[in-house]
């Protein structure tokens, strides 16, 4: 991916965090949300945003809120950030903070023991 594209994605994400935090008022984004990771195309006209909650089970319904807003985030982000042209935005879950998760439950359930000479350090 070139310079410009990763600065352009770059901007967009710090963006769409900003609008997300501070600017909608929906009781369901309360929780801990965040953009992950932003891919938009080199023409501008479509973007994929990657979505990350802390609590998992509302990951799908914080995704739909955001999907649903997508006219009023794309307004702040024309606001903010001169573009060629705003693109559409698709709010789309990031798997990997599912997968770190999922992988620290299987290692807390291990039972290893320790070998002569190891410290306690948790």
């Amino acid at each position: 991916m070139n310079t410009r594209m990763e600065r352009a994605n770059s901007e967009i994400q710090k963006v769409l965090m900003d609008i997300v935090q501070n600017k909608m008022n929906d009781p369901r984004l309360n929780k801990i949300v965040s953009i992950t990771e932003v891919s938009t195309t080199p023409d501008f006209k479509y973007c994929k945003a990657k979505v990350s909650v802390l609590d998992l089970n509302d990951v799908l319904s914080v995704t739909k809120v955001l999907q649903k807003s997508e006219g009023f985030i794309k307004r702040e982000l024309a606001k903010a950030v001169d573009m060629p042209q705003v693109p559409k935005i698709s709010f789309v879950v990031d798997k990997s903070t599912e997968n770190v998760m999922r992988v620290e439950e299987i290692l807390r359930t291990l039972n290893i023991p320790k070998q002569e000479g190891e410290d306690d350090w948790q």
